[in-house]
């Protein structure tokens, strides 16, 4: 059984992401100091430094259980049987795009704060292994969409942009204040069609060429 003092400190921790969260997502990353933080949640800044060393820390400790949420959830879509390549491509995206919508005001905070490249094998930073862990999920559906014989190069090239109308599409309706269920019951035709037009536009590209 817990001690006093171990429920206080995890109560304490709690309080400091909870703040850390709500003043992430409503002033923004950089707008956000670790003393208004640490008064947000009702502890002083030296108290917070115990628990977290600096604002990367807390923006890690927020994103990774999330985000390793949808990466379990991402590969059990492409680890499925019986399926084609073109129904898990249409089943990550609906999952990645319902992620993002569901969490809408950690958007940002989840993909673009302190962002680098997401092709990079070994990323420095642990948050951006995890972002770049579902870019290649991401990469991995598109590829098998594209003819076998497709330089590794040109089909980064493809998953990129397809990444890319991922992101479009939710940034349009990240300030949305309609429920989620609305929203998507409202526009999955739309999404669903996104998939469509771009692999029917990838296709089109290499019959050209």
């Amino acid at each position: 059984m817990a001690s006093k003092q171990e429920i206080r400190s995890e109560e304490t921790k709690r309080a400091i992401l909870t703040a850390a969260a709500d003043l992430f997502a409503t002033r923004g990353f950089d707008m956000v100091s670790i003393r208004e933080i640490a008064k947000a949640a009702g502890c002083s800044h030296t108290t917070l430094y115990i628990y977290f060393k600096d604002k990367e820390a807390l923006l890690h400790h927020l994103s990774k259980e999330p985000l390793q949420g949808l990466t379990l959830q991402m590969e059990e879509t492409l680890s499925k049987q019986g399926r084609t390549p073109e129904e898990n491509l249409r089943e990550i995206s609906s999952q990645f795009i319902h992620f993002c919508l569901r969490n809408r005001t950690m958007y940002t905070l989840f993909f673009m704060i302190k962002a680098t490249r997401i092709d990079v094998a070994e990323p420095e930073k642990e948050l951006q292994t995890l972002r770049n862990q579902l870019f290649g999920l991401l990469r991995q559906a598109v590829r098998r969409c594209l003819p076998s014989d497709i330089e590794e190069e040109k089909a980064l090239s493809y998953a990129r942009i397809y990444f890319y109308t991922l992101h479009g599409i939710v940034g349009t309706y990240t300030h949305s204040e309609e429920p989620l269920d609305s929203l998507m019951e409202r526009l999955a035709p739309t999404f669903a069609l996104s998939v469509d037009v771009f692999l029917a536009g990838s296709q089109k590209i290499m019959n050209r060429e």
